[in-house]
């Protein structure tokens, strides 16, 4: 069945922490669970985001011991793919991590996610204590009240219990398998899917910066982005090196989408490549970054999408300096600076910490 190459559920664990040795510097981490479908998808979003050691593929929910795929590929068990996340909140907190589920699924299909039907493929959050359980009854209501969904919410919201781990070979199914997973991922309707939150425009209880109503128009984009703002993020253009507005920026500061606003790059990880552009070693927030394959121009290379506004942001290459060895080469255009004086005043006060 085509679903078989396909799986992506959520699951972020709860508050129960496990200590990991080191003395002094030992660190203590947390666990959330969610169900969003299959579960490569949503372990591989969850995988690239700072502050989270582990995202595992399972299945929770269900009466039977130790199902396996199979047995929970039947939707017999009363499981659902699931992705457990052990994750270090002094880094980052569940709200943010209950932000990035919502942007990954369709909250209004009871049947399962896009091309995966089954009762397996339900969305689901699965709280571990008392405070996650509040904070996610409180985002779901606020989902339903912001009228961004033309049907109702249907996520449930459910205690955690006994989590499986699945079999090894679903296990960073993404990375191992990249082609297959690549060809899941754009046919299954995933790819394609724009969620209402996805330009980070539904309220999620504890963010400090709230996006503007009315999510991405391009109607609007036109007629707030400049013209070359607009060529590059949504026709995907390329400025002009070293005629550009941040190739040789050396403030301290973090760097957002011009588009949706979401946090990319900070100044500590740019560097000088003497291309011309600006370039980073890393991003910021991961999990805001979208990687593909663009075969144009008669180059085989790969682009990099901002994930909420969709915005055209540049290539990576891998012959960047250590400790990464990757260069992320932007275009300026695609791009906002924020400088670290400003971060609380614009509304990134939580950045403060990274200078």
């Amino acid at each position: 069945m085509f679903r078989k190459i396909a799986r992506w559920l959520v699951t972020i664990s709860s508050f129960a922490l496990v200590a990991e040795p080191g003395g002094a510097s030992e660190a203590t981490y947390a666990k959330a669970t969610f169900a969003g479908g299959c579960f490569w998808c949503i372990e591989a979003a969850f995988d690239k985001t700072d502050g989270v050691k582990e995202a595992i593929s399972g299945y929770t929910g269900g009466h039977k011991e130790n199902p396996t795929y199979e047995e929970v590929s039947t939707g017999k068990t009363g499981h659902l793919e699931a992705v457990q996340i052990i994750y270090d909140p002094s880094r980052v907190g569940y709200e943010e991590l209950l932000d990035i589920f919502w942007q990954q699924i369709d909250p209004t299909d009871s049947t399962g996610q896009f091309v995966d039907k089954g009762s397996q493929y339900r969305t689901a959050i699965f709280y571990h204590n008392d405070e996650q359980k509040h904070i996610a009854e409180e985002s779901k209501r606020s989902l339903e009240s912001s009228g961004r969904f033309d049907r109702p919410i249907v996520t449930e919201i459910r205690p955690a219990v006994t989590f499986y781990r699945a079999e090894e070979y679903h296990q960073d199914y993404y990375r191992k398998n990249e082609s297959r997973y690549e060809f899941y991922r754009s046919r299954s309707g995933r790819e394609q899917y724009r969620s209402p939150c996805a330009a980070g425009v539904c309220p999620v209880p504890g963010r400090e910066k709230q996006p503007e109503e009315g999510g991405i128009d391009e109607s609007e984009l036109k007629a707030r982005l400049t013209p070359l703002q607009y060529h590059v993020t949504r026709e995907q253009g390329t400025e002009r090196p070293f005629q550009n507005e941040y190739w040789d920026n050396k403030r301290e500061g973090i760097y957002v989408d011009v588009v949706s606003g979401e946090v990319l790059f900070s100044s500590r990880d740019k560097f000088e490549s003497g291309t011309g552009w600006p370039s980073f070693t890393r991003p910021l927030k991961p999990e805001n970054i979208v990687e593909r394959k663009d075969t144009g121009h008669g180059m085989v290379r790969t682009e990099v999408r901002s994930r909420s506004g969709g915005s055209h942001l540049g290539h990576v290459f891998d012959d960047g300096p250590l400790p990464t060895r990757q260069r992320y080469c932007m275009n300026s255009a695609a791009l906002r600076f924020i400088p670290r004086e400003d971060l609380r005043k614009e509304g990134y006060g939580e950045y403060e910490k990274y200078f």
